[in-house]
């Protein structure tokens, strides 16, 4: 004979089971259960930066449980960055991952993020150290600076006027890399060298293309530019083979190889350099997501660990460089080329 359970039993048996029904949706359920960190960068349609969006996407698979927020505004500006930023504190994402138009016009919202549990790391381009938690450069700033001079004068020798067309004049890592190229040109192996003017093409192409136009015209006797944005190392040299001044103008920079190959190919760049963007990308959302778990906090002699890439300690100012640039040549472009 089945001998009745007390009413208080059932309810509590029955209580259970739906808990337990409700434990096991939340975790069937992709959208309660993953972490959503945005990527924010300078502007859209940029190779560099969807290069990094496939790294953030390898390692959002490799993590799990992470879901990548891709955004960025039209134009490379504070404001178009600002209002993503606005944005995404009201979505309550877990983190936002920046490569900045402005390091100090950015920092009240950042803060603003953080305030609400947010975690916000810089890469690529810095935010103001109030405005962020971390930021990851994707090298040395002294050793980028010296490998476009060296890249320099290689392409034209030891002597030779040269320019530089740069992205915004607000843009942190551009600015920070022009004065160590200025560092640089200042050495004794390099007197030969002289920088006559720095342009600023926006990150536009059509722009980048316009200020390289006028510095030919300008400076009739330059012999070289140098661009440390991908736009304008492509605009530059593609201004060089239209006013047909391959062989007696170079330019290098940092590049795509699948932008730069066919200038090249053409002669009106010897040699660039760049890391690899979608090492970046990976890079960055592996230290976000320590960042999400508690795992380190941003201060200054923490470790951080990006996974395939290795790891890296944050230095006074909680910085950190991923790698060294590489150079890409007549001898390995078509081959990078493939890949990014």
């Amino acid at each position: 004979m089945m001998m009745k359970k007390p009413l208080k039993t059932l309810r509590a048996t029955a209580l259970a089971a739906l808990q337990a029904v409700a434990w096991g949706a939340a975790l069937a359920s992709p959208a309660l259960a993953a972490d959503k960190i945005a990527v924010v960068v300078k502007s859209l349609g940029n190779g560099f930066f969807d290069a990094v969006n496939q790294g953030a996407q390898e390692a959002a698979k490799e993590i799990k449980n992470i879901e990548i927020i891709y955004t960025g505004p039209a134009k490379s500006t504070a404001e178009g960055q600002i209002e993503i930023i606005n944005a995404l504190i009201s979505q309550k994402v877990a983190a936002i991952v920046i490569s900045a138009n402005d390091p100090d016009a950015l920092a009240p919202s950042l803060k603003r993020a953080m305030g609400r549990g947010i975690k916000v790391l810089s890469f690529d381009s810095g935010v103001r150290k109030d405005g962020r938690m971390m930021h990851l450069s994707p090298s040395s700033n002294a050793l980028i600076g010296e490998k476009l001079v060296q890249l320099t004068q290689q392409a034209i020798g030891d002597s030779g006027e040269i320019a530089v067309v740069s992205s915004t004049a607000q843009a942190t890592n551009q600015n920070i890399w022009i004065e160590e190229i200025r560092k640089v040109l200042a050495r004794p192996a390099y007197k030969g060298l002289k920088l006559v003017s720095v342009a600023y093409g926006d990150d536009q192409i059509d722009k980048s293309y316009r200020e390289t136009q006028g510095l030919f015209k300008s400076y009739p006797n330059l012999k070289a530019i140098i661009a440390p944005t991908t736009i304008g190392v492509a605009a530059a040299a593609k201004a060089v083979q239209d006013e047909k001044k391959v062989g007696s103008v170079y330019v290098t920079g940092l590049g795509l190889p699948s932008e730069m190959a066919g200038h090249v190919k053409n002669g009106a760049v010897k040699s660039f350099a760049i890391w690899n963007p979608i090492d970046l990308g990976y890079s960055s959302i592996q230290a976000a997501s320590q960042l999400i778990a508690g795992k380190f906090t941003g201060k200054p002699g923490d470790k951080v660990s990006l996974g395939r890439v290795g790891s890296v300690v944050l230095d006074a100012n909680s910085e950190a460089a991923m790698a060294e640039p590489f150079t890409y040549d007549a001898s390995n472009v078509e081959k990078f080329a493939k890949i990014f």
